[in-house]
């Protein structure tokens, strides 16, 4: 990025403030963020703010149950009953709920889940066939590659 190139700004979505410190102090020059810490305040401030990126977490196993997306009565007939497994479902995979209420709410901007999708490449071929702003970067990933993923994001918002 130049120094003539104009900042990114990119929401964090997490439930707890490790991506927001790595990145803020791993990956800062250039690039501004902003923090929700649930799936409401993350729609709340996307629309509000008009980041160039949201950088979504998937697991949310900090938030308090009443805060999760997703309804878990229809998940937990999913799981013949099982309260705990649902409720196991909701926080693993609260990123792909906070993706579409994103959606719904009227962001169609990039998100990039952190998450790696390596050992699962035909789920993220299909969540990506269906939305194609989305991308992906593994949670172990180094601040150049996080930062990659950021710009080229951005950048296909700028094309789009």
């Amino acid at each position: 990025m130049s120094a003539s190139a104009p900042e990114i700004h990119v929401l964090v979505v997490e439930d707890g403030n490790e991506y927001l410190t790595n990145l803020s102090t791993f990956v800062a020059g250039g690039i501004r963020y902003d923090q929700a810490q649930s799936g409401g305040a993350a729609c709340d401030m996307a629309l509000r703010l008009r980041p160039d990126v949201v950088y979504l977490d998937m697991r949310f196993d900090r938030t308090p149950f009443e805060e999760l997306l997703g309804d878990i009565v229809a998940v937990t007939a999913r799981f013949n009953g099982d309260v705990a497994r649902a409720r196991a479902f909701l926080q693993d995979n609260q990123g792909l709920f906070i993706l579409r209420a994103l959606r719904d709410a009227g962001y169609h901007g990039p998100v990039i889940l952190s998450y790696d999708f390596g050992g699962e490449e035909r789920r993220f071929r299909a969540l990506s066939a269906r939305d194609p702003a989305l991308s992906y970067c593994p949670d172990y990933a180094d601040a150049a590659t996080i930062r990659a993923a950021i710009v080229a994001a951005a950048e296909r918002r700028v094309s789009a």
